[in-house]
């Protein structure tokens, strides 16, 4: 019915409007998508976006006018499958990736996901950061059947060539999840990657990470990447995501990559910088508790 159309207006939570219209079956409309700019219009990433929303769906009907100012969304069947995608370059893969992490596990057959693209880029979290944090997280929802989130291929800097591969089953049901405490942390994990770049520049972020994170708790291992050849993507580049883990489960994760800083040593204590924030509590080891000062500042 006419009735269930929903209109919205502006190009905010452009993404979540359509995965929520998808998941209710329910068409919107979205006007006024930055009507009033100077470019007008729907970006290139987000006509990706609907692109890919087109190939997990079936018999959708999309309109977009002229301008480019004016969108309208039937959602169809969310069929999944196997299917490829390249991702724009003006953001990275986790744009793509974490709405597609919210679709999969309804559609009606399972589904297999390869995204081309940046695995890393200064606006989106890095695809680490869903491979370390939020995928935990979407298994502990799911009751059966293994989801699985691969790097086949890193890709830096406007050139993009980064590759991964999303597989979701099907779901029949979920399973309910309670995470109401906080805890305290307990642990601190994380991945340091170098792309066409010299290899102790990974070591070197592990050091001067480790030099910050240590003063709080002794638990912490960073792993390294380092990423050459047919695994690396055309630009030079590097970054560093960390994750930390309370005694009730919750994760907290941070990233950056090299567009943000050049330094090494202080892009990684930067990189640090929103789990300390984000725990001005109580930090949690084996043997003692120990406040948390801001002692960077």
């Amino acid at each position: 019915p006419r009735s269930k159309l929903l209109t919205f207006e502006g190009c905010n939570y452009f993404r979540q409007r359509l995965v929520l219209s998808t998941l209710s079956s329910r068409p919107v409309r979205i006007a006024r998508v930055r009507e009033d700019a100077d470019e007008p219009g729907l970006r290139e990433f987000e006509a990706g976006f609907i692109r890919l929303l087109d190939k997990l769906t079936n018999g959708s009907r999309i309109e977009v006018n002229e301008t480019g100012t004016s969108v309208f969304y039937h959602p169809g069947l969310l069929a999944g499958g196997k299917l490829e995608h390249d991702c724009s370059c003006q953001r990275s893969i986790g744009y793509f990736l974490e709405p597609l992490m919210m679709l999969a596990p309804f559609a009606k057959c399972s589904v297999c996901v390869t995204l081309r693209g940046l695995t890393s880029g200064p606006e989106d979290p890095s695809v680490d950061y869903y491979l370390m944090c939020v995928l935990p997280l979407l298994k502990k929802l799911l009751p059966v059947g293994e989801v699985e989130l691969k790097i086949h291929r890193r890709g830096v800097g406007r050139d993009g060539c980064g590759e991964v591969v999303f597989s979701c089953p099907v779901v029949r049901k979920m399973r309910p999840v309670q995470m109401t405490e906080e805890g305290k942390v307990r642990r601190v994990r994380g991945v340091a990657y170098t792309v066409r770049a010299n290899p102790s520049m990974a070591n070197r972020m592990v050091d001067s990470a480790r030099s910050v994170l240590n003063k709080f708790l002794p638990d912490v291992y960073i792993y390294t990447d380092i990423v050459r050849g047919a695994e690396a993507g055309k630009s030079p580049g590097y970054g560093l995501t960390l994750v930390s883990e309370s005694t009730e489960g919750m994760m907290h994760a941070a990233n950056g990559s090299s567009h943000c800083m050049q330094t090494v040593q202080c892009f990684s204590q930067w990189s640090c910088s929103p789990l300390l924030l984000r725990y001005q509590k109580t930090l949690e080891d084996r043997q003692h508790y120990c406040s948390l000062k801001r002692e960077s500042e």
